[in-house]
């Protein structure tokens, strides 16, 4: 029954806080919806900062694995991942990155959120540029750099535009990349 109410407090932070923003949802109403006791909810988490990061964490597990998954199923192509990201991004209850977001709600950078929702770029770069360098691309980890900041932009043009042109034109962007010489970064 613990793991239940546990589970139940960040399924449910988790929609809220990816609806309405993280400062937005107070904990009464995270009791009152999840349907945990308070008593339950201070058992679970000290606070809702720590529910935060229990979230992320979540999140994180949960947007890496299928990341993982749909680069498989896109035969491990480096542009595959903007077929996984064109799923994700064309969904109605599409809000742009749940990271992006909290990293923009903390704005400490020095904060445990952000740190968190750092952590998820960087091992999203990491799946990246293991995905490149399997495919035989030399700076597998600038490349993957690379296509972590047109994803990120991505978010924001189809935001901005409420349709996946953005995402297309990422991908488009980083064909060029893998076509385009890469500039040694060894000094002469």
């Amino acid at each position: 029954m613990p793991i239940q109410a546990r589970e139940r407090l960040i399924t449910t932070a988790e929609a809220l806080f990816y609806q309405r923003g993280i400062h937005a949802v107070g904990i009464s109403e995270l009791i009152e919806t999840s349907g945990v006791g308070r008593a339950s909810f201070y058992r679970h988490f000290e606070s809702k900062e720590a529910l935060v990061h229990g979230v992320l964490n979540h999140r994180n597990e949960m947007a890496l694995a299928s990341l993982e998954a749909g680069i498989a199923a896109n035969d491990s192509s480096p542009l595959g991942v903007f077929d996984v990201i064109a799923k994700r991004y064309g969904q109605a209850d599409f809000r742009g990155c749940a990271f992006i977001n909290a990293m923009v709600e903390a704005a400490d950078r020095g904060s445990e959120t952000h740190r968190i929702a750092r952590a998820h770029k960087l091992a999203q770069i990491q799946i990246i540029a293991r995905v490149l360098e399997q495919a035989g691309y030399s700076s597998s980890n600038e490349l993957a750099c690379d296509f972590q900041l047109l994803i990120d932009g991505a978010v924001m043009g189809v935001l901005r535009e409420g349709n996946l042109e953005p995402v297309e034109r990422a991908r488009q962007i980083a064909a060029g990349l893998l076509l385009s010489p890469r500039p040694s970064t060894h000094p002469s």
